[in-house]
C-alpha cells in the first residue's frame, strides 16, 4: 500500500492544528483499525463480505466511508449533529476542512474532515456546525495526529475510484514543486553558462601568454 498524501489545515477547535502535509501509511492504518475499531466498525462491502473488522454493529459500517456524505449509510441511527454536518454545502463546514469543488454539493468524508472528527468528534461536530450543543455519538478520540491519518489513509483504500486535491498518493508533484524544479533547473542553466565563459577566459589568458 502506497502512502496517501494528506494536506491539513489549521482548525479552530481544542484538538492539534493540522500545519503540515502529511504522510497517511495504509499499513500502519490496517494495524491501529485493528486496535481501535472493530470493537465498534466493520468494513463490509455491497455483497457483504466482511474486509476489515469482526462483528462491530455499534458505528456504521466504513466500507466506501472515503467520499460519502456524513451520516448517510441507510438505516443507522447516527447524531442530529453528524446528519446535519451531512447536509452542509461543502463550503459551509465552518473548520474549513471539508473537500469542495464543483462535484460536491454537499459535505463528503475527505482526508482533512476525517482526521480532524476523529481526532475530537464532538468538538470537530460543534465548531463545523458552529453550535456548541452539536454532539457526536462517537465518544473515542484517536489521541495522535498521524494514526488518524494512518486510519484515512486505509479507509481510502475502500474508496479507490475517490480522489480530492491536496490528497495525491504516488510520485506526484504539486503546482508549488514543479515551479522550484524549473526555478533549480534554471539554476542549473546560469551556472552552466558562467563555468562556459570561465573556460572559454582561461583557454583565450592561455593562449595570450
Amino acid at each position: 500500500m502506497k502512502p496517501s498524501s494528506i494536506l491539513a489545515t489549521a482548525v479552530l477547535f481544542s484538538t492539534p492544528a493540522f500545519a503540515q502535509e502529511m504522510e497517511g501509511d495504509p499499513a500502519n492504518g490496517e494495524t491501529e483499525f485493528a486496535r481501535q475499531c472493530v470493537s465498534c466498525h466493520v468494513v463490509a462491502d455491497e455483497s457483504g463480505e466482511v474486509l476489515a473488522g469482526r462483528n462491530g454493529r455499534i458505528g456504521p459500517n466504513l466500507h466506501g466511508v472515503v467520499g460519502r456524505a456524513p451520516g448517510s449509510v441507510e438505516d443507522f441511527r447516527y447524531s442530529d449533529a453528524l446528519v446535519a454536518y451531512g447536509a452542509l454545502g461543502s463550503s459551509e463546514d465552518k473548520t474549513g476542512t471539508a473537500p469542495t469543488g464543483e462535484q460536491f454539493e454537499t459535505v463528503v468524508w475527505g482526508p482533512e474532515n476525517t482526521v480532524g472528527y476523529l481526532l475530537d468528534p464532538t468538538a470537530f461536530l460543534r465548531e463545523a456546525l458552529d453550535d456548541n450543543r452539536a454532539r457526536s455519538k462517537m465518544a473515542y478520540k484517536v489521541r495522535d495526529e498521524q494514526v488518524a491519518a494512518d486510519l484515512y489513509a486505509y479507509l481510502a483504500t475502500f474508496s479507490p475510484d475517490v480522489e480530492f486535491e491536496g490528497d495525491t498518493p504516488g510520485e506526484e508533484t504539486s503546482e508549488s514543486d514543479d515551479a522550484v524544479m524549473e526555478e533549480m533547473d534554471s539554476s542549473d542553466d546560469e551556472m552552466e553558462h558562467s563555468e562556459g565563459d570561465m573556460s572559454k577566459d582561461e583557454a583565450e589568458t592561455e593562449t595570450a601568454n
